[in-house]
């Protein structure tokens, strides 16, 4: 199919599920609700929905505006879409922030403690004494009823209006960079300022991320718009590539996340 020219191998099967999504609702009329999908997943969903699409429409909701994660509903063309449709839940409690520190990860560890998928729990905020979590409808009361501890750390988590939610609007700081090839290890080397050997290791230790997913291949090759994470290093991304130099090198741009 043409449409898996455009993407990567490992991206088919989501590219299958979406394509099966757009195909129920084309057939039945009847509005499909996704679970959280990072931005790649939804950038793919946009790509087979299309914005010209004259059957169903694509919408995407994460509890704010500057949401990572979001729920997205594909609708018939004529169906009026609310933001109760999305069912989310937002969940906040408070933690004693001299005393203990918590972290983005800690939170998320506890939650998977509990036996969660990823895919229903959207955006979390961790700052100032301030936990918040966007959550699924479906599973909220879970989190609620038994998420009561993160390191070591009591909390009581409460139900609050979306009017709560602390928003973040993520800064990048962009550059320009020339790199010897588009594979994983080379890109990592120039954004982190470290060794290429020290970049391949890394990966092999399985701690870089491309588009939220382990990638342990140093040989992996980069796209425009990928998304990167590395371990206690923060994220960034491959804003754009630019073409090649006289010596026959890449010319990227580069953008970290402040």
């Amino acid at each position: 199919m043409e449409i898996y020219q455009h993407f990567r191998k490992e991206e088919q099967p989501f590219i299958d599920q979406a394509l099966s999504w757009k195909e129920q609702v084309e057939k039945v009329f009847v509005p499909k609700l996704t679970d959280f999908l990072d931005p790649r997943e939804l950038q793919i969903l946009e790509t087979i929905i299309g914005a010209q699409n004259e059957e169903v429409k694509l919408y995407a909701n994460g509890g704010g505006m500057h949401a990572e994660r979001k729920r997205a509903i594909i609708a018939p063309f004529y169906e009026e879409v609310s933001a109760a449709d999305y069912q989310l839940t937002l969940l906040q409690a408070e933690y004693p922030s001299k005393f203990v520190t918590l972290s983005h990860r800690d939170v998320m560890g506890a939650c998977m403690s509990l036996g969660l998928k990823r895919k229903k729990i959207g955006d979390m905020l961790v700052d100032n004494g301030i936990i918040q979590i966007v959550a699924a409808d479906e599973v909220a009361p879970y989190i609620l009823a038994n998420l009561t501890e993160v390191k070591k750390a009591k909390v009581r988590l409460e139900e609050k209006p979306f009017t709560y939610l602390l928003e973040e609007e993520k800064e990048w700081e962009e550059s320009d960079k020339t790199v010897s090839s588009l594979r994983l290890d080379a890109v990592l080397k120039e954004i982190y300022h470290i060794s290429r050997k020290d970049a391949a290791e890394f990966i092999s230790r399985q701690q870089v991320k491309v588009n939220f997913r382990v990638v342990d291949d140093s040989k992996f090759i980069l796209q425009e718009g990928d998304l990167l994470s590395l371990r206690g290093k923060g994220r960034s991304k491959l804003a754009a590539v630019n073409g090649r130099t006289k010596k026959d090198k890449w010319k990227i741009t580069i953008a970290v996340l402040k």
